[in-house]
Parts: structure tokens; C-alpha cells; sequence
């Protein structure tokens, strides 16, 4: 993918191709925004333009250059992708300070994209400093977060900064309409759910997600609920996902309850419970299980035991009925 085939980030690639017309790129950037909205696409397809060998500031997709980049295949070309939530360690930023120090195989730069630059920790911020105050010749570094408060200042201060943006719901909307072809009965939720987010909700539409999280809600909301089940809580990233999704329901009720009939509603499959929902829940119990929902999404990134967080959860569930 090429940056004109990527969706929307139209003025942060004008920027970037810019700095490739005037042969001014930067040593090191950082890409800041939001999860999963195509930071890491901008990333490649600029990796693919400094070296394409039709000289195309877009890259042309079609070069042995920019084929090998996207299947991954350059030789410098270079990924630092631990995971979300896994440290980057010293031996990961010596390992790129090695590879920078050496001059380009075949490309015209060296790139190097690390993604979740957040999770370098202090040993290797450090070393990593040391490599973009003496940026080396001939390579360009691209880090990438949706957390940058995390990330060394002095880290920051040394990077060429471009912001990055969600869609619009009714913008990823028509993208996955018209390019991925999704059926209009899941796409508003799809759009509305995924936040602008065309990473997450590519993820997402090839799962009968509308079944998925309807079982979730009924699952979490229902007083003939039943025990806790273990496969509820074992695993973090579902149970981030479950929340998000109570959290979008909840949401729903408290603004029909507010705004009434006008209200677009994120869970527009199920207005009529939701409506019936409205007329019981007082706004104080709204009030709390929204509050409680969000704590829940704050303390799940921190070590606690999640059986305790889902039922403290169920908990003020049962108590609004």
C-alpha cells in the first residue's frame, strides 16, 4: 500500500512527501494518535517512497524495492514490534544502533520503525538517545504511540512530530462500504464501535460481531447471569474489548434517556430495549455504572485480579436493577 492508496491522514502525508520533494528528511519522527488509525501504514509507505526505485514520492507498489518492503523482505528495512504492552529492551536499540552504524545494502536509506515506542524503558531510552543526537547517515527512524506522555521527553524533543487522527464515523463509514464491500446491517455499529479507528474495524468485520457483542452485553447485564465464567476473565485484550462494548450500551441508554428519539444510537439493532432500558435506569444508577466501566478499563492496564474486577462490575450491574 502506497501513500495514495491510504485512507484519509491526507494533510500528515502532504507534510511527509513534502519533506521528500525538498530532500529535507528528518533523522527521526514520531507518529502520535490513536490505536490502530493507520500510523504504522503511513509509516511503511513512507519507507517505500524514500527508496522506490522509480523515484516516486507516493512509491510506486511495483518496484523490487517497494515489494519488498511490503511482504516485509528488505534487508533495511527494519521493525521493532514487541507487542502493546511488552518492554523494549536495551539489546532491541543496540541491535538498531548496529544496523544504522552500517551503510545501506541496497536502499537509498536505512528505515527503522519501532511501534509502541511507548514501551522503551529507561536503559533503552537512554541508549536511544545517544543514537538521535548523532542521527546516522542515511536512515531514517519512525516511532510510533497512541501513548507519547510516555515516552522520555528528551526522546521527543528529538524527533520531527506528526499528529495523527481518527475518521469520522460517517467517514470510516463509506470507506468500508465502498472498499471492503460490508454489509449495512453491522457497518454502523462497525463505524460507531471502532471509533474512527480503520485498523480496529478491519479487525473486526469478518466476525459476526453484531452476535458477539449482543452475547456480551446479556452476558454482563442479565440478572439470570449465573457464575463467572473463567473464559470471561482470562484474558486481557477480550476483556477490554467486553468493556468497550458495555460502555458503548450504557452509553446509548443514558443519551436516549437525556436527548430522547433524536439520539443516534450506537447499538441501533437493539432501540427498542434500549428505549424500555431508558425509562427504568434512574441517571444517578447510569451515573455510577458508567464511572464504574470506566475504572474498570483504567485498572484492567494495571495488575489486578480481573475475577474481582468483573464481579465488583456484575455487582453494580445487579444492584441499578
Amino acid at each position: 500500500m502506497s501513500f495514495k492508496d491510504i485512507k484519509g491522514h491526507t494533510k500528515q502525508i502532504f507534510f511527509l512527501q513534502q519533506d521528500l520533494r525538498d530532500m529535507r528528511l528528518a533523522g527521526a519522527y514520531l507518529f502520535t494518535g490513536p490505536e490502530a488509525i493507520g500510523k504504522g501504514l503511513v509509516a511503511k509507505a513512507l519507507a517505500k517512497a524514500v527508496n522506490c526505485l522509480q523515484n516516486s514520492s507516493d512509491g510506486c507498489d511495483s518496484c523490487i524495492s517497494c515489494r519488498k518492503i511490503e511482504n516485509n523482505q528488505h534487508p533495511d528495512v527494519h521493525f521493532i514490534d514487541k507487542g502493546y504492552s511488552q518492554e523494549i529492551k536495551i539489546e532491541d536499540i543496540r541491535g538498531l544502533r548496529q544496523e544504522a552504524s552500517l551503510r545501506p545494502y541496497e536502499a537509498r536509506y536505512k528505515v527503522f520503525i519501532i511501534n509502541d515506542a511507548h514501551n522503551l524503558n529507561d536503559e533503552s531510552s537512554n541508549a536511544f538517545l545517544k543514537t538521535l543526537e548523532e542521527p546516522p547517515k542515511h536512515s531514517v527512524i519512525i516511532l510510533i504511540t497512541d501513548k507519547p506522555a510516555l515516552l522520555f521527553r528528551t526522546v521527543i524533543s528529538r524527533c520531527k512530530k506528526i499528529k495523527f487522527s481518527a475518521l469520522s464515523a460517517k467517514e470510516l463509514e463509506g470507506i468500508l462500504r465502498q472498499d471492503y464491500s460490508v454489509d449495512e446491517g453491522p457497518l454502523h455499529y462497525l463505524a460507531f464501535f471502532s471509533e474512527g479507528r480503520l485498523g480496529c474495524a478491519l479487525r473486526l468485520k469478518d466476525r459476526d460481531f453484531l452476535t458477539e457483542k449482543n452475547r456480551i452485553i446479556d452476558y454482563f447485564t442479565l440478572p439470570s447471569r449465573g457464575p463467572i465464567q473463567e473464559n470471561v476473565i482470562k484474558d486481557r485484550e477480550q476483556l477490554r474489548y467486553d468493556l468497550q462494548i458495555l460502555a458503548g450500551w450504557f452509553r446509548d441508554i443514558y443519551l436516549l434517556k437525556a436527548a430522547g428519539k433524536n439520539t443516534r444510537l450506537i447499538n441501533q439493532d437493539r432501540s427498542q430495549a434500549i428505549s424500555k432500558l431508558a425509562e427504568f435506569y434512574t441517571f444517578e444508577a447510569l451515573d455510577e455504572i458508567l464511572r464504574e466501566v470506566s475504572d474498570a478499563l483504567f485498572y484492567i492496564e494495571r495488575n489486578v485480579n480481573f475475577k474481582l474486577l468483573v464481579s465488583q462490575l456484575c455487582l453494580v450491574f445487579e444492584q441499578a436493577h
